[in-house]
């Protein structure tokens, strides 16, 4: 198996460490590989249990921008549940040419949820990275959940890209690969729809721990230290801030992509 090396930055902001859109009506079709996680993600979402729309302003739904003389496009879909505080599903594209899709599934802290994040970064010359993972924080991983994880089958992906050196804050079940043809594609699809029933199945068992909790303030620790150490990727900051304004990066940022878990 070939470890293709390079330079990586946060897998969850990998897609925004290039950044982005969602698919303009004049623009090619959305890579098929995102097509299908996205359509695998909204129907995964819709078994959550409670599940209802999170309060977006307006103008943070359907987003668009100029990078370098090309249309930069942003969707996002969020929403809430019992026991995950926020759900997002952002696609995006920028011009003809690159097409992104981020997913990240935050928990909230009294309950003992890991957080979903998936990525898929294309191109016209194909698939360059893609990544799912089921990261923990509390301080280890909810036993049911372990079992789920270790009984699912990890298909034999010919090009598994390594991790950045801050990568513990990634479970050992992250899978970061460059697919090699379309049936590593489907696998992929297929192994995150894997995580994300594993996932739904502790939602729906998980009852929630007091709000003072010694258990929920270390989940809430390890949450926001989970947040700030994405928000360190000053690739994605500069990238939005070209296409929009500083101002406009920081908010999305602390909005929309990492937002700090509130106060206990």
């Amino acid at each position: 198996m070939e470890r293709v090396r390079g330079a990586c930055q946060s897998p969850i902001l990998i897609l925004l460490a290039i950044v982005l859109p969602f698919p303009s009506t004049s623009g090619p079709a959305i890579h098929p590989l995102i097509e299908s996680l996205a359509a695998r993600i909204r129907q995964r979402r819709a078994q959550l249990p409670e599940l209802s729309p999170f309060a977006l302003d307006s103008v943070m739904e359907s987003i668009s921008g100029q990078l370098d003389g090309e249309e930069l496009l942003i969707s996002n879909e969020l929403h809430r549940c019992r026991g995950l505080r926020k759900l997002h599903l952002e696609i995006a594209r920028l011009g003809g040419g690159l097409q992104v899709l981020h997913c990240v599934f935050f928990p909230d802290p009294r309950f003992d949820l890991p957080i979903f994040g998936a990525d898929i970064v294309a191109s016209p010359a194909g698939i360059s990275a893609a990544i799912v993972d089921l990261s923990p924080v509390g301080l280890t991983m909810p036993v049911a959940l372990l079992h789920g994880l270790e009984s699912l089958p990890i298909p034999a992906f010919q090009q598994v890209r390594e991790l950045p050196a801050w990568g513990s804050i990634f479970s050992p079940f992250v899978q970061f690969i460059r697919p090699a043809s379309s049936q590593e594609e489907s696998w992929f699809v297929d192994l995150a729809d894997g995580y994300l029933k594993a996932l739904i199945s502790s939602v729906i068992d998980a009852t929630p721990d007091a709000s003072d909790a010694a258990s929920t303030i270390q989940r809430h620790k390890s949450q926001l230290s989970y947040c700030i150490q994405q928000k360190r990727n000053d690739k994605t900051r500069g990238v939005l801030e070209k296409a929009f304004n500083p101002q406009w990066a920081d908010r999305y940022i602390e909005e929309i992509l990492f937002e700090d878990p509130p106060p206990l």
